[in-house]
């Protein structure tokens, strides 16, 4: 067997494979003996089939799939020997019929090669990465929240003017098939018809119009059962029975609450469960800030890391490489969505090669092991039985889909800490409702 490459240009070249009859003609006289001694045909015993009849009737076959088998195998082992970085698969220069009265063959195969990258993480102008900071007042909602959450309902027969009271009664309009009993709060309620609901006492009859009635008009498809189209379009008068007015009082901030939130017993005061809160909100915050920042070097990457790529054999590659075939104007509207992903898996795997950052197995479980002892601790469940969790752990990385998830998160893991430290960068500190606008502009 002979195997060469001629470089078509930096990007492309041709791999030839010269396959001659000493590479192949054993394994096909092994294939056709096991056959003999397997086959059935009537007018012989099992064994005894003659082995001309066996050859006549199987041999092509067997010769063609022998010398695709040494062909594939050849072609990839010497991609690998070479430690060719190939995009794609490669391709066959062209249909080539075989003929396989022949004993010698030839096969010609297209490669694209990936690029050359220089990768700079040193900026002219610094990319800002963003440290969300819990507001006091951010606190101050989610433990009023918690206490209206575990508080209780105390009925008032009068609706008085307070946000959190809670009013149920039944929507009626007979034209419009409406008949529905809701419970909402009086803050959901636009001005005009919060107005109207002041005053009102237990079984009270009163007409309200649906436009308008609450601040956002998808709460009538909660509350009145119409659909999406009808929500933002009805126009009707309803009447309204007021049947039950609550007013929700919290829960006080005591050692019942907070062995509530808390079973281990490890907030005893309203500050250890303030700083519990900013903590979880700090995490969580952390989390947001780091993938943008992720998602902007990203972006720096792509649009500032210059380099070619094979543009016409991926393009030819894409229209084979799928279930269907595709079409010339289908492989170009392909290789124009999928371009920047692939120039960012490029730079992504130059960064993580020059860096030594790909995970190795032992990170890869500790990491694992870390998210299931974070899974368990949430649904209150213990974390300290090291088989169990271990249990776990093997488990899931038994699961390809599960493992290629955990290295993924992994994979980000380590590149927001390297991007952190040599990444040129500017750290400005926000509050949670700056960020979403930066971040989610309208």
């Amino acid at each position: 067997m002979n195997i060469n490459r001629e470089q078509v240009d930096a990007l492309n070249a041709i791999i030839k494979i010269a396959i001659e009859k000493n590479d192949y003609a054993d394994k096909v006289e092994k294939v056709l003996n096991d056959y003999r001694k397997t086959a059935s045909i009537p007018g012989f015993r099992k064994g005894h089939v003659p082995a001309g009849m066996i050859k006549r009737q199987y041999g092509k076959a067997v010769k063609f799939d022998e010398i695709n088998r040494v062909l594939q195998d050849s072609l990839y082992k010497y991609i690998n020997d070479e430690k060719l970085n190939i995009l794609g698969n490669p391709l066959p220069k062209e249909k080539q019929d075989i003929n396989l009265d022949a004993d010698d063959f030839t096969f010609e195969f297209e490669i694209g090669l990936a690029p050359t990258i220089e990768v700079n993480l040193k900026p002219k102008k610094a990319i800002v990465r963003y440290e969300i900071e819990v507001a006091d007042d951010q606190i101050d909602k989610q433990v009023e929240r918690i206490q209206k959450q575990f508080g209780k309902l105390v009925a008032k027969g009068e609706v008085i003017n307070d946000d959190s009271l809670e009013i149920t009664g039944t929507f009626f309009n007979e034209e419009k098939s409406i008949d529905s009993q809701a419970t909402f709060t009086l803050e959901e309620l636009s001005d005009a018809a919060r107005k109207e609901f002041i005053g009102k006492k237990i079984g009270d009859q009163f007409q309200l119009q649906t436009k308008g009635l609450f601040k956002d008009a998808h709460s009538l498809m909660h509350y009145l059962k119409v659909s999406h189209d009808e929500a933002h379009h009805l126009e009707v008068e309803v009447t309204f029975t007021l049947e039950e007015v609550n007013e929700r009082q919290g829960a006080a901030l005591d050692q019942e609450l907070f062995d509530k939130l808390f079973p281990d017993g490890s907030v005893t005061t309203e500050q250890q469960l303030r700083d519990k809160i900013k903590e979880g909100a700090q995490h969580q915050y952390n989390e947001q800030a780091d993938q943008h920042f992720l998602n902007t070097v990203t972006d720096y990457l792509v649009d500032n890391t210059k380099f070619d790529l094979p543009e016409t054999f991926l393009k030819k590659w894409l229209r084979t490489a799928g279930e269907k075939e595709l079409t010339e104007q289908e492989a170009e509207e392909e290789y124009s969505r999928s371009e920047k992903g692939l120039r960012y898996q490029l730079i992504e795997g130059k960064v993580l090669d020059e860096n030594n950052l790909h995970p190795k197995f032992e990170e890869l479980k500790d990491f694992a092991r870390d998210y299931i002892k974070g899974q368990l601790a949430q649904y209150g469940m213990p974390t300290d039985d090291d088989s169990y969790v271990d249990g776990i752990v093997d488990r899931v990385l038994q699961n390809r889909e599960e493992v290629q998830r955990i290295q993924q998160q992994l994979v980000f893991k380590k590149l927001i800490d390297f991007y952190k430290e040599n990444v040129k960068a500017e750290v400005k500190k926000v509050t949670f409702d700056e960020f979403v606008k930066i971040a989610f502009p309208e």
